[in-house]
């Protein structure tokens, strides 16, 4: 069975229902408000893998903040599982561009955080931890410090401690952006394999063409601020996909072709500031 049909029998795990954002102008005090998002539509899957593209200041992280329950929508909004999001919860965990662990702790120590807040007994949150980071083979750092990892190491840390709260939502927020191109293409594959084992839904921001084409089952492309959805793709190809498979230039033309339009707008406004 093709990818496209057995998204179509997945059951929708959230949806965006006519979220729009506006924030209050504070540098230009000649205007009120600025709309960051408007009238956003979107139903995700259960299990689905989705990749949101567009130009810088087109509210990408915005609807992920909407999304986590960081913050409100100024209309409309987000459902999962049938309820409204009202704030954060365990059921939504975020992966952030920088990893935000806590150099002080043992990579062990950061990974078991979030199960010893949550009042599980140290055997039970050790063993989660421990499998986590066996599947991140980060199993042989387990002692380390963070300030001993390099950049790759450390987000694998994040995305370990993110998974072992056992999220029915990843969250990620470019978590790559930072990193060299020979560690984002290894952690390209890494991220699909875990996405195989443990069936999350996941919603990945990123500027970059080719991580979404590796990584999205669908790619959502932006308009520029305000954003909204200008088309959706979908990715129809095996997996685990590489980034230097020609046979995926196909679909990063595309993305391309549906990005070029609202990069030009995005620095135009840029340049009118």
């Amino acid at each position: 069975m093709s990818n496209v049909s057995r998204n179509d029998y997945r059951l929708a795990k959230l949806e965006i229902k006519n979220v729009t954002k506006r924030f209050k102008a504070i540098q230009t005090p000649d205007i009120n408000h600025v709309t960051a998002l408007e009238n956003v539509n979107l139903s995700i899957r259960e299990g689905e893998f989705m990749c949101f593209v567009g130009p810088s200041g087109c509210g990408k992280s915005t609807l992920l903040n909407i999304l986590a329950g960081l913050d409100m929508p100024t209309e409309g909004h987000v459902i999962l599982n049938g309820q409204v999001v009202k704030e954060t919860g365990p059921d939504r965990i975020m992966v952030f561009q920088e990893d935000a662990l806590f150099p002080w702790l043992r990579v062990i120590d950061n990974v078991e955080f979030g199960l010893k807040i949550a009042g599980i007994e140290k055997k039970k949150r050790h063993e989660i931890a421990s499998h986590y980071l066996e599947m991140m083979q980060l199993t042989k750092f387990a002692d380390a410090f963070i300030y001993q990892l390099s950049g790759g190491m450390k987000q694998r840390v994040a995305i370990a401690r993110a998974l072992v709260m056992d999220p029915e939502v990843l969250l990620m927020d470019e978590p790559f952006a930072s990193l060299d191109s020979q560690t984002r293409d290894l952690l390209l594959v890494e991220l699909q394999l875990i996405w195989a084992r443990t069936r999350k839904t996941i919603i990945f921001v990123t500027h970059n063409i080719t991580e979404s084409v590796c990584l999205g089952d669908r790619i959502i492309i932006f308009t520029s601020r305000p954003g909204k959805v200008k088309s959706e793709i979908t990715v129809n190809y095996r997996r685990p996909r590489l980034s230097e498979d020609i046979n995926l230039q196909e679909y990063q033309r595309k993305v391309l072709d549906q990005l070029k339009t609202e990069i030009i707008t995005a620095r135009k406004m840029e340049d009118s500031f």
